[in-house]
């Protein structure tokens, strides 16, 4: 999430971001005391939530969220002030909130929930996969890194299997079409996995990957997917299908034609 603040007043402005990174530690929070290049900055950049105080001196603080809100239509804007007066004008603004000084990290999580719904839920859901034109894995839409093309591929098969547990046979299987399950393929295949685990790890999402004693899962619930949106017949997913699931791997020419099933519905 991508957090502008805005207070011509640097002390205030500082407690403002203290408050704002205790509520939303993982924020990226751009501040400044100019109006002016608070504007200039929302003109190249997008942002998610903008805090503006309304007594700016140089420019007022409705003015610069109506200019914003003009660049920017999507941006949720929260309105800070010390005076109770300007309640309506905010709502004139299509402001989003309006908070009284001192502004607390209490202030701020009630209004970032009553926008986005329960930030801690809305955390877990970082992760987007995407199996249309091509396996990709995004971690706040930055693309994950995998050290080893088999540790992709072997993702790739669970996002693909829907958090249906697979053994090691069966993912050697997969993964070695022709080749015989020996004690080598399957010291192998476990070299496999924890390099998987390292990459989730380092990404700071090693609760996508469930394991037990001899299976692996993934935790559907950790993330985002094009083709489960696709099933549940979402409109945006099912315009985006060119019948390129998961091309790069040949086991996944059967959920084609599943997939041909669930458009045709």
């Amino acid at each position: 999430m991508k957090i502008l603040a805005v207070d011509d007043e640097a002390l205030v402005l500082k407690d403002l971001e203290e408050s704002l990174l205790e509520a939303q530690p993982d924020c990226e929070l751009i501040s400044f005391t100019l109006p002016g290049k608070a504007l200039e900055y929302a003109g190249n950049n997008a942002v998610d939530v903008a805090f503006i105080d309304i007594e700016l001196g140089s420019m007022n603080g409705l003015i610069l969220a109506k200019e914003i809100k003009d660049i920017q239509p999507k941006v949720h804007i929260i309105l800070v002030t010390s005076y109770e007066h300007y309640a309506l004008r905010a709502f004139q603004i299509h402001a989003a909130g309006y908070l009284l000084k001192p502004v607390t990290a209490e202030d701020i999580r009630r209004e970032l929930e009553f926008i986005y719904g329960d930030i801690s839920q809305s955390c877990k859901k970082k992760i987007r996969i995407q199996t249309f034109g091509g396996f990709a894995v995004f971690v706040d839409e930055k693309p994950l890194r995998f050290t080893r093309a088999k540790s992709k591929e072997l993702l790739a098969y669970l996002v693909n299997k829907r958090g249906a547990a697979i053994t090691t046979p069966q993912a050697c299987a997969i993964l070695w079409e022709e080749q015989p399950y020996d004690r080598k393929r399957k010291n192998y295949f476990q070299s496999i996995v924890l390099d998987l685990r390292r990459t989730l790890k380092a990404a700071g999402i090693e609760g996508l990957l469930v394991r037990s004693r001899n299976s692996l899962a993934v935790d559907t619930s950790q993330f985002e997917c094009d083709s489960y949106l696709f099933i549940e017949g979402n409109t945006r997913a099912v315009n985006s299908y060119r019948h390129d699931y998961l091309s790069d791997y040949s086991w996944a020419e059967f959920m084609i034609g599943n997939l041909e099933e669930y458009r045709d519905k």
